[in-house]
């Protein structure tokens, strides 16, 4: 706190003074010379400032990128209901925010999923400071990956740019975060890619693939903001943090824009995101495990899916309880043994692509057999 004090001089009265004594010419003269005032000096750096045209180009680009970038970053802010023992009331209240960028420029948002789970109602801020309602669309918690949509959105919205997916992305390349950390209005941190290809257990309990490892500051609040390259291209949705203080380590994690990509284009085409599979149900991994019996086994087969056309075998009651059916190994050649090896094997495929499966069948004998994915979050 800077504290401001008055300081000057104040008058005193007057009293009958002795004659002076008769000075001499000398000391008259010096008496009509007033003194030198000495100004203190000021105390400046020792380093000329430099010209304008000396800014680093890093600098400049990281300049450019956040001007780019920035008004197509917004804030989002989840409200949930509580009650007022008080007032004996319900109400609405703020309970996390988070970051998030313009898609488009009709006024869909992406932002991390566990952002806005569990919100009663949404606000997203602009940049220019608007407020404005928002609505779910759709999302999935697997990728922790969400899409809102504002309620009338102001015309001559600014969506973020785009990465081409062909273009790779390489180690060391530069990064740049922006976000809302701690509550702070649009923060930027810079960093490069200091990994790719990281598997991470993402918010659904099951491993985001391809995820991008940056050193960028990464902070509570930056979940849901836009990773951006030099050139202000959107290449990951921060997400995450690796960090035992709960503040950024220098270890942060953002979705990568191809996984995005694939799951807007599905939320806004279909309204869901679509879940692939055999068309199987599977026994309780944590069961079979303490069995001993390694993958998957199958529970039940749809009568109308392609496995039941491809032969696969689901348990069968006997007089003793069940028999063992098909156990599920490998998909295309990989092996599986657990549920989120099943998803990420199936993940990339869309529906009617054909998977080689591998099988072990009850008599103990191994099959690999051409199965149809289909999408089973449509049936």
């Amino acid at each position: 706190m800077w504290w401001f004090i008055l300081v000057g001089c104040m008058g005193t009265p007057t009293k009958p003074e002795a004659p002076a004594p008769t000075a001499s010419p000398a000391t008259e003269a010096s008496r009509a010379t007033p003194p030198a005032v000495t100004t203190p000096a000021v105390n400046t750096s020792p380093v000329p400032a430099p010209a304008a045209s000396a800014r680093l180009q890093d600098e400049q680009n990281s300049i450019d990128v956040f001007k780019a970038a920035a008004p197509a970053t917004v804030f989002v802010t989840q409200n949930q209901l509580t009650f007022d023992r008080y007032r004996m009331r319900a109400l609405e209240v703020p309970a996390g925010t988070g970051s998030g960028f313009l898609w488009d420029n009709a006024g869909h948002v992406v932002t991390n999923y566990h952002v806005v789970d569990g919100a009663r109602s949404l606000t997203v801020t602009l940049f220019d400071g608007t407020e404005l309602a928002a609505t779910l669309v759709g999302g999935d918690p697997r990728k922790d990956v969400a899409v809102l949509q504002l309620t009338n959105p102001p015309s001559g919205v600014v969506a973020i740019a785009r990465h081409p997916g062909a273009e790779p992305l390489e180690v060391g390349q530069k990064t740049v975060a922006i976000g809302n950390p701690f509550g702070l209005d649009h923060t930027l941190t810079v960093g490069v890619i200091s990994a790719l290809g990281r598997e991470v257990v993402g918010y659904g309990n099951l491993t985001i693939p391809g995820m991008i490892q940056t050193d960028a500051s990464i902070n509570p609040g930056n979940s849901g903001g836009p990773l951006l390259d030099a050139q202000g291209r959107l290449i990951g949705m921060n997400t995450m943090i690796f960090s035992q203080s709960g503040s950024s380590a220098g270890i942060g994690f953002a979705v990568p824009s191809t996984t995005i990509e694939r799951t807007v284009d599905q939320i806004l085409t279909l309204g869901r995101v679509r879940q692939i599979g055999l068309g199987v149900s599977l026994v309780d991994p944590n069961l079979t495990r303490r069995q001993g019996i390694e993958g998957l086994a199958v529970l039940e087969v749809a009568p109308d899916a392609p496995a039941a056309r491809a032969g696969l075998q689901g348990l069968t009651q006997v007089r003793r309880g069940a028999r063992l059916g098909d156990v599920i190994v490998a998909i295309d050649g990989k092996a599986v043994k657990t549920y989120d090896d099943l998803y990420q094997s199936l993940d990339p495929h869309e529906p009617g692509d054909v998977v080689q499966v591998g099988l072990k069948r009850a008599d103990g004998s191994e099959v690999t057999v051409p199965i149809e994915v289909i999408d089973l979050s449509g049936r």
